[in-house]
């Protein structure tokens, strides 16, 4: 019996062939984070991960509604190479700075971040809700005041840039979101550490941003469930694949953990 899609709950199953039934046009973001084409990992062995990034965008993108918009996880070259343009549209290559990394290169500079595509299909988002992930304003009092005096600030097109006591606009370049540790409390199993599970918060400011309340999801490289959590957390439905079984396995306990914990609260 093939596995079937359902809302809510992590699927069994190979999301490359899984996509397919997906009606097209039916959902508001996509979240993939899925191989990356470094490690020894059996699953990330991809010969040419640009040409399969490439297949995936392909796969991806009649599915969603317009507007709607795809975060691809990957290293630097991730997408290089490749002509993306008839599918999505780019807007920004987000920059994870993760400078607490170990590794030390020894005939290079040592890698010190990921990528994060973030394209949409169409010219303008679907959504981009910024009052949810705005960050602290940390500039100097006297320089932001110099700065909102210039005409092009007060009156002109930069006015947008004022200075808001909710907070500014994030970025591209995401320093304040520190990888997981074997110390962190929301780690699900040891052997997900960095290849497999990302942090609750990074998922957290994707999903606030391109979603809505009742806004469908798909994550179709769930892992052990972070990005599935975070959507029954802030009200999103989703649709989820995980290709491991002990991995869905623990993903959908995580998820009924978190039911039940609202539960008790209630």
């Amino acid at each position: 019996m093939k596995p079937a899609l359902e809302r809510n709950r992590i699927v069994h199953g190979d999301s490359l062939k899984l996509t397919a039934q997906l009606p097209d046009e039916s959902v508001d973001l996509i979240v993939c984070d899925g191989p990356y084409g470094v490690t020894r990992h059996p699953w990330d062995q991809i010969p040419n991960i640009q040409k399969y990034n490439l297949d995936l965008i392909r796969r991806f993108a009649p599915k969603l509604k317009k507007g709607g918009a795809l975060y691809l996880f990957g290293k630097p070259n991730c997408i290089d190479f490749i002509d993306y343009r008839p599918y999505l549209n780019l807007k920004s290559r987000i920059v994870w700075y993760q400078p607490s990394r170990l590794s030390q290169g020894r005939i290079s500079y040592t890698n010190n971040y990921d990528i994060i595509c973030y394209f949409i299909k169409g010219d303008r988002p679907r959504r981009y809700n910024l009052d949810a992930i705005r960050v602290p304003q940390l500039v100097e009092l006297e320089h932001r005041l110099r700065c909102e005096q210039v005409p092009s600030v007060q009156s002109g097109k930069f006015g947008g840039t004022k200075f808001n006591e909710k907070g500014k606009n994030p970025g591209d370049v995401w320093g304040d979101i520190k990888q997981l540790t074997y110390k962190s409390k929301e780690l699900a199993r040891r052997d997900a550490l960095n290849t497999i599970q990302k942090p609750e918060k990074l998922m957290e400011r994707i999903v606030l941003a391109s979603s809505d309340e009742g806004d469908l999801v798909y994550d179709p490289f769930a892992g052990v469930g972070t990005c599935p959590l975070v959507c029954q957390r802030l009200g999103r439905d989703f649709i989820a694949v995980e290709i491991n079984a002990e991995y869905v396995e623990l993903g959908n306990e995580r998820l009924k953990a978190w039911r039940h914990s609202r539960l008790r609260a209630s």
